[in-house]
């Protein structure tokens, strides 16, 4: 599979990778994304640890039906307006995530440090939670599948589904960065393709492609230039647009069959997407619908936590 880097981020990601010195691994803390729960990751958190040698994999813990206390949001007047802030509609998803922290800190070494999973909207989650409680010892937020940014103002047929929570995070969470101290790592998918709900597919724009190099050495660019689509989209492309377009305001782009490539990429982090894979553990399958976690593409992103 080929990773797809931000070519600003190439060089950082060679030097960070040949110039570090190696440091003992991390405990990682798991978010879970919207509408998922803690047993949707317990093989993920299982083979972070037993398979890649990491102190601890917590996840945090979060039922579904914890996802219905969100409807608290609908007596706040800002939902309505679209101006919905995180807290307090979200202090019971912090309040777990700081709990699974606590956690992951009593197993973390002196002075050691932690690692953010967020998977799709835990991902944005661990922004805020970084903004609104102590991270002073995180030094990597990995997202999966993250619709990190908000959604286009005045695009036909476009409402905004988190009623102005992306909008939030992007005006008053850190922007994105990649340092020795702390670096963001923004995973997308490429698992189908939109298209618009009437007439045919149009592929997007020029992507540059990339091989993510974790043990160093020279990243290869290849440029793609085939533009070629199906003279027919199938129902599936155009359902599947239709809920690309919700996020980004465009529906024939690629992305993992929830979140748009475009919207899980960050200014600022260093950006990769993955081929083939889908967005959620529920309804994936190792080896015909992989999502982030499945054995094979872990392997591929792993080394982020490692190093």
């Amino acid at each position: 599979m080929l990773p797809l880097l931000s070519p600003p981020r190439l060089r950082a990601a060679a030097s960070a990778s040949a110039g570090g010195t190696a440091t003992p691994p991390r405990p990682a803390v798991i978010l879970p994304g919207l509408g998922n729960n803690t047993g949707d990751y317990a093989r993920l958190a299982a083979a972070l640890r037993d398979d890649h040698g990491l102190p601890a994999a917590v996840v945090a813990r979060v039922t579904r039906p914890d996802w219905l206390r969100n409807a608290a949001g609908l007596a706040d007047a800002n939902y309505w307006r679209g101006t919905l802030r995180p807290r307090p509609v979200l202090d019971w998803y912090l309040e777990r995530v700081e709990e699974a922290v606590s956690e992951a800190r009593e197993l973390c070494a002196t002075d050691g440090k932690i690692s953010l999973i967020g998977h799709s909207a835990g991902g944005w989650l661990a922004r805020v939670y970084m903004e609104e409680f102590d991270a002073s010892d995180i030094s990597l937020l990995l997202t999966l599948g993250t619709p990190h940014l908000p959604p286009p103002k005045g695009v036909q047929g476009v409402i905004d589904q988190t009623r102005g929570l992306l909008n939030y995070v992007e005006k008053n969470c850190a922007p994105a960065v990649y340092t020795p101290e702390l670096r963001y790592v923004c995973i997308a998918g490429r698992y189908i393709q939109g298209a618009p709900l009437l007439g045919n597919s149009a592929v997007a724009s020029d992507e540059v492609l990339a091989v993510d190099t974790p043990e160093g050495g020279e990243a290869v660019i290849v440029n793609t230039s085939d533009k070629s689509t199906p003279s027919s989209a199938t129902w599936r492309a155009r359902f599947v647009g239709q809920g690309y377009k919700q996020v980004c305001g465009r529906a024939d782009v690629w992305g993992d069959g929830v979140v748009p490539e475009m919207a899980a990429h960050l200014e600022g982090a260093l950006n990769i997407s993955f081929d083939g894979v889908y967005h959620s553990p529920v309804g994936a399958d190792d080896e015909e619908r992989p999502w982030y976690g499945s054995p094979a593409i872990l392997k591929q992103w792993v080394h982020h936590l490692l190093s």
